[in-house]
């Protein structure tokens, strides 16, 4: 997911009124699959540095953490993103954060009160999705070598984090990397035709994808705990794109489908009617039955205030825009993944949930964040929790 532009205002870390929530419970010997149910709070404490804090409003209004509010309402992992070098001018240097310094103490804060840690690499030293994926401006400008530096970082940033006592359950190779990754030589055309030219064009992307995973087993090589191995797409109601996509990559012969371990999608409701729930089990059913592979949800959300003259029209018409629409949005998402076959539906993600000075999380509404976002003493901000923080619970 990319933000546009967000309020550059600056916005202590929060003293809580109550502990931490009691770290959840990952389950193990020979029961249910775990299943992975998260929020990404990549943004939450540049928004705790600038002020902010977050308030329980089922527990009196008392100011904590947003995570344990969250805990209880049912969150189980936390998802960040890493950057490479993050660096002014990108917005006013409002940016210049998600790299390791920020990235591992925060990693750490969760960590140490019982999360599962999900590392999502943009590979970038700014935001990469579908419409960019620029290469860190000091990295090779050529395959191979840029190859050997993208290995050597993936493998060192995954010891940092190991010796810095974060154990990472997953990661993810790459953010949505449907037109690939490490522009211009990782990029890649899935509409071309033939198959042949397709595959051909993928080869760079297979080389470059593959020097990552091979990264990550540098890493275990040295004493990091393996974590699962994530490919991450966006629109993952649709099956088109994704069988081709993968059959393509796979057909380089430079990567195996033994060499990741899970399918991540993105879904959300605001960029094309499509993108409906029904959409979303078929593809989800398709690719379990061909790769037999974990699927997951890794970024949706759903508007509480979604109007004027440029509201998107919403691919779930029926789902009211509102706190309710939240939570049975999110309810229906999970409902899809833990019916895919086989057992293979394990996570649903929500995106950037705490952000409250970028409310519309880059979509035209207005706001689809689970706070209510208080201004009235400016700059100072303050996240009332809504009815939607406790989307995860008893699901």
């Amino acid at each position: 997911m990319w933000v546009a532009s967000v309020l550059a205002a600056s916005l202590p870390l929060l003293a809580s009124a109550f502990p931490s929530p009691n770290p959840p419970s990952y389950g193990g010997g020979g029961g249910e699959p775990f299943f992975y149910k998260g929020h990404d709070l990549s943004s939450l404490k540049i928004l705790e540095d600038g002020g902010a804090v977050y308030v329980d409003t089922e527990r009196g209004n008392v100011t904590r953490p947003a995570e344990d509010i969250l805990g209880d309402g049912g969150m189980n992992t936390v998802r960040l993103r890493l950057w490479v070098y993050p660096k002014a001018p990108y917005d006013g240097g409002y940016y210049e954060s998600y790299g390791l310094n920020y990235t591992i103490p925060l990693a750490k804060r969760f960590h140490d009160k019982g999360y599962k840690i999900y590392l999502d690499y943009h590979f970038s030293d700014y935001w990469a999705d579908p419409s960019k994926q620029a290469t860190p401006e000091e990295w090779p400008n050529t395959l191979h070598p840029l190859a050997a530096t993208l290995r050597d970082y993936v493998s060192s940033s995954l010891v940092d984090f190991h010796n810095a006592g974060v154990d990472l359950a997953l990661v993810s190779l790459g953010n949505e990397i449907r037109h690939g990754m490490l522009w211009p030589l990782g990029e890649v055309d899935v509409d071309i035709q033939p198959a042949s030219t397709r595959v051909a064009n993928f080869t760079n992307l297979a080389t470059l994808w593959a020097a990552a995973r091979n990264g990550v087993r540098d890493a275990v090589a040295c004493g990091v705990q393996k974590p699962q191995v994530m490919i991450h797409i966006d629109d993952g109601w649709n099956l088109t794109l994704q069988e081709t996509w993968f059959s393509s990559l796979t057909a380089t012969g430079q990567v195996k489908t033994s060499d990741w371990d899970i399918f991540g999608f993105s879904f959300y409701p605001f960029y094309g009617t499509a993108a409906t729930l029904a959409n979303l089990k078929t593809s989800l059913t398709a690719l379990a039955y061909k790769y037999n592979k974990p699927l997951h949800v890794v970024e949706t959300d759903w508007p509480d205030i979604c109007n004027g003259a440029t509201a998107p029209e919403l691919s779930e018409p029926s789902i009211p825009i509102s706190v309710a629409g939240q939570i049975q949005r999110v309810h229906d998402i999970i409902n899809v993944v833990k019916s895919v076959p086989r057992g293979l539906g394990r996570g649903v993600d929500y995106w950037e949930p705490t952000w409250l000075n970028n409310t519309g999380l880059g979509s035209a509404c207005q706001d689809t964040i689970l706070f209510s976002a208080d201004w009235s003493k400016y700059p100072k901000v303050t996240g009332y929790s809504r009815d939607s923080v406790n989307m995860f619970k008893g699901v």
